[in-house]
């Protein structure tokens, strides 16, 4: 996990507003940065902030190599298939940085064929001062974070959170402009002007929901059987196993539940067949007497983790919850709930622990229909074309949620439920195999690992809570405490046509969504 950012074209630029603005994403790269300016491209800067996962030596940004000097990276993710295109295509790669082969890919093939190619989670912007070129790519799922504003006359910036870019788009402020996330599964390629501002040539999507991926998979397609739960395990297990790349200490987040459960389980058994060095730390949170501690308790007994349960009360809710709200972007109240013990646990492990590479449960909701109102579906078409929906939407919720939680700690997270090919030949199944069965949400996935003994029984066939429900306590919910500190904070009666006016867009319709 890494923080890109770029500006081409800002007339009269302001280096002060670019040094104002490039530090807010810090957190998300604290190792090093570097930021750049080449002549041949006018009013533009690019720049990196690096968290070392992978090639510590000669993995910095922005990127060049000695066969393609006109050629400039800048990328926040993780590519798993990198050696194997090294092997498909021949290519001499010098470094040892996954994110290398977008420069070789691009510089024989274009942009089209290189995001059609890569196995993994990225947001990145390529300049080409031979071609004047800048292309932009994003993941198809959003997993890794992005953000475009542009202006009506050609000024284009990019970065992989939007606070990157506030205090120029302010300086913009009277042009007609844009600032929002960038689409997941899409490319944009534009021509660099004289003047640095850009022209986009083309926007594209190369991949969603459903879809099959181009690149050589895995797991070869030809080597699936017609036994479909086997499938499942084999291509599930092999998400986990690519994502275990790293030259940093491994945790996972445990909840209890099946996702967040059944992806340690499988981190630990795939780690010790490699005899790693260390024991996988798992992290679970809770206030006392909260079902999630007591569940992720004994999945940690199971697996043999080294188990932490961070505790938390309503004092570190009313603490950190501005911090929550700065972090993730968003005035979804819903996301913001589900976010307060997450952030408030990527808090504690950055500061208790030495494991930097995260695996969590994300995804598994939207790929096997795990949300109880799937069961209600009228059809199984309907719910097919919902759990497509929420996939192309996950960036802007859970998705979302889960990144900037662990980021603003300098956390690197890695989803295997959003595999490209686990999710293709999931929804890919028929329909009617893929919906809640006898009342049981994800029926198809605890299936698939049932006869494994990776989790205890009830912990496999556990019933879903929302993570917000399930780590608070009994007693009170998260709901409720969040009321009573909004209360304590806007006290007067909440008034949606003044909100109105204060902010006309996605206007809140209560207190909490107002605060």
């Amino acid at each position: 996990m890494c923080g890109i950012w770029a500006i081409f074209g800002l007339p009269h630029l302001d280096k002060s507003s670019c040094f104002t603005a490039f530090p807010k994403i810090t957190h998300r790269g604290p190792e090093s940065w570097r930021i750049e300016y080449d002549q041949k491209v006018k009013n533009s800067y690019i720049g990196f902030h690096r968290l070392i996962i992978v090639d510590s030596t000669y993995g910095m940004q922005p990127m060049k190599l000695h066969k393609y000097p006109s050629t400039t990276l800048i990328c926040n993710g993780e590519l798993y298939n990198c050696k194997r295109l090294a092997e498909e295509f021949k290519f001499d790669y010098e470094t040892l940085c996954d994110v290398e082969c977008i420069l070789h890919l691009y510089n024989e093939f274009g942009i089209e064929k290189t995001v059609k190619n890569l196995d993994g989670v990225f947001g990145f912007c390529i300049v080409d001062y031979a071609k004047m070129r800048v292309c932009v790519a994003r993941d198809p799922y959003g997993v890794r974070p992005l953000f475009r504003m542009r202006t009506a006359d050609g000024v284009l910036g990019i970065c992989s959170e939007a606070k990157g870019l506030v205090p120029i788009d302010k300086e913009l402020n009277g042009h007609d402009r844009v600032l929002e996330p960038f689409p997941p599964g899409t490319f944009e390629e534009y021509e660099i002007l004289e003047d640095g501002r850009v022209k986009l040539l083309q926007q594209a999507t190369y991949h969603g929901p459903g879809l099959k991926p181009a690149f050589r998979p895995f797991i070869p397609y030809e080597d699936l059987t017609e036994d479909v739960l086997a499938n499942i395990r084999t291509l599930f297990t092999e998400a986990v196993r690519k994502r275990l790349m790293a030259n940093r200490r491994i945790g996972c987040l445990l909840s209890g539940g099946l996702d967040s459960s059944l992806v340690p389980s499988l981190v630990v058994k795939l780690l010790k067949e490699i005899d790693y060095p260390y024991t996988v730390q798992t992290f679970s949170i809770g206030m006392g007497d909260s079902p999630d501690i007591l569940a992720a308790r004994k999945v940690a007994d199971h697996i043999g983790s080294e188990h932490h349960e961070i505790i938390f009360t309503e004092e570190d809710v009313a603490k950190y919850l501005d911090e929550v709200i700065y972090h993730l972007e968003t005035p979804d109240i819903t996301t913001i709930r589900a976010s307060v013990g997450m952030y408030i646990m990527s808090k504690w492990i950055k500061e208790n622990t030495d494991s930097t590479v995260i695996f969590s449960g994300e995804g598994a909701d939207e790929v096997g229909q795990g949300y109880i109102y799937y069961k209600d579906a009228p059809c199984d078409e309907a719910a097919l074309e919902d759990s497509k929906r929420l996939l192309k939407e996950i960036y802007l919720f859970d998705g979302l949620r889960a990144d900037r939680t662990t980021a603003a700690h300098s956390l690197e997270l890695r989803v295997p439920f959003l595999d490209q090919q686990f999710c293709y030949y999931y929804l890919n199944l028929p329909k009617e195999m893929i919906r809640p069965k006898d009342g049981i949400e994800k029926y198809l996935i605890r299936s698939a690992f049932d006869s494994e003994n990776l989790l205890p029984h009830d912990i496999l066939w556990r019933h879903k809570e929302a993570f917000s429900d399930g780590v608070t306590s009994r007693k009170k919910t998260l709901f409720q405490i969040l009321q009573a500190i909004i209360e304590t904070r806007i006290t007067d009666p909440f008034n949606e046509s003044i909100a109105a006016k204060e902010y006309p867009h996605c206007t809140p319709k209560t207190k909490e969504a107002y605060y």
